[in-house]
């Protein structure tokens, strides 16, 4: 691989990262105004119109019927539990809280594809679960109620880590049906799947809304979780994974919490206590043990399995 795809490759995961980063505070932000399903129909219905007009302007591909269902499965787990889930979540917990959570995707994913897909269990796999889940539970352990509303709570901590686990299934489950598509066709179904799932709940809430009395700042705001955090995000990711090695794409979720512990406790959103700290730190070691693991393909060349 080249250096100019190599470097191309780690911008656009660092973007995609700072991006998700920023969306803890700014969600946080946006959620003390709307309600979660409301915040979750923006993002989704708006992500599904961005993805759509994208797709305009690329080359048509067919999807066969049989795929359409699986697509819809793969919206509900990749789109409506995954982003669902931590909206509510975000609404109940701290963004540093839910911005760590999401470092446990790789491990998560990790037992998923153990359990689905039949990938060795390594003593590094094992090691990097034990440590990262000392991390999660150092972290819900520490969530207090009484920092002035500013704290994480168990409920949302819980929810964001389901929200992760729904993802590490839809990444694993559904691997064959996303590699047979491009990103922006696979990304404007699970958009337009979610959409249909979320308005029969949420038009209530969207309608009784006065969108003229809503000031311009908080208008960006709205724009930045469905754009920045959602569009962008996702054509930024799409664009790492098609250039680097999943183990570097996976590191890049590091970025995540430490973006949102910037913003967050510089804004006065949050405070960060040692336990935060601690667990910061072994998530991230967690990850990293997890991710130095080898594959089933890389066991078998090596006549090990």
């Amino acid at each position: 691989m080249s250096n100019d795809k190599s470097l191309k490759g780690h911008a656009a995961m660092l973007a995609a990262n700072v991006l998700w980063g920023l969306n803890a505070p700014i969600g946080k932000s946006v959620l003390g105004v709307f309600s979660a399903l409301s915040v979750t129909t923006f993002r989704m219905v708006g992500a599904a119109v961005a993805f759509w007009i994208l797709s305009l302007f690329l080359p048509r591909e067919h999807i066969d019927h049989k795929d359409m269902l699986k697509l819809f499965f793969a919206a509900l787990f990749g789109v409506v539990f995954n982003q669902g889930m931590f909206v509510f979540g975000l609404s109940l917990t701290s963004p540093i809280d839910a911005s760590i959570v999401t470092t446990t995707t790789p491990i998560i994913t990790m037992i998923v594809a153990a359990l689905y897909l039949k990938e060795p269990v390594t003593h590094k796999k094992v090691t990097g679960i034990f440590v990262g889940a000392m991390g999660a539970l150092i972290l819900i352990l520490s969530s207090q109620t009484d920092a002035g509303g500013k704290s994480g709570s168990i409920l949302g901590d819980i929810l964001c880590l389901v929200a992760q686990l729904s993802f590490a299934i839809y990444l694993t489950v559904f691997r064959g049906l996303i590699s047979r598509y491009s990103p922006v066709t696979i990304s404007k179904w699970l958009f337009i799947y979610a959409s249909l799932c979320y308005l029969p709940f949420s038009y209530r809430d969207i309608a009784s809304i006065d969108f003229q009395s809503i000031p311009w700042p908080l208008w960006a705001q709205i724009g930045y979780v469905v754009l920045g955090a959602t569009f962008l995000s996702y054509i930024c990711m799409m664009t790492g994974q098609k250039l680097l090695r999943p183990t570097i794409v996976s590191m890049y979720n590091y970025v995540q919490p430490i973006v949102a512990s910037i913003v967050t406790v510089a804004l006065g959103m949050d405070v960060f206590g040692w336990q935060k700290g601690v667990a910061i730190g072994l998530a991230f070691l967690g990850v990293y043990i997890v991710t130095q693991s080898k594959s089933r393909e890389q066991l078998e060349a090596e006549g090990k399995l």
